[in-house]
């Protein structure tokens, strides 16, 4: 079970942290991700971490800018968004790598206004 938390609704150049709390599962086991759909498009992968090692991976489209992180003694990931522009706006979802139909949540959406 994972809820992600922490969007809104800011400027161009804002910064927003996304959190993923999990539940029922050895998070400190998975490989995590955060994925993103907006309107009228395919979900893609923003960023992803590896379990213990702090391996990142950023798509191009958001590097430099976010920076995921995890703290495993709270099993919760985050996501520091910074400098987001309008096309930054989705609704924001955590989940493992590879993903789980079963563990997609409700997501947060992030909406960035130019």
């Amino acid at each position: 079970h994972l809820v992600e938390s922490g969007g809104g609704l800011v400027h161009a150049g804002g910064s927003l942290r996304l959190s993923c709390a999990a539940s029922g599962l050895s998070f400190e086991h998975y490989y995590m991700g955060w994925f993103r759909q907006a309107p009228g498009k395919e979900r893609e992968e923003v960023s992803c971490i590896d379990s213990n090692y702090g391996r990142t991976y950023y798509a191009d489209s958001v590097k430099g800018r976010f920076t995921i992180s995890r703290d495993n003694d709270k099993d919760t990931m985050y996501l520091r968004m910074n400098n987001l522009k309008p096309e930054d706006t989705a609704i924001y979802y955590c989940n493992s790598v590879p993903r789980s139909a079963a563990l997609w949540g409700q997501g947060t959406q992030v909406t960035v206004s130019s």
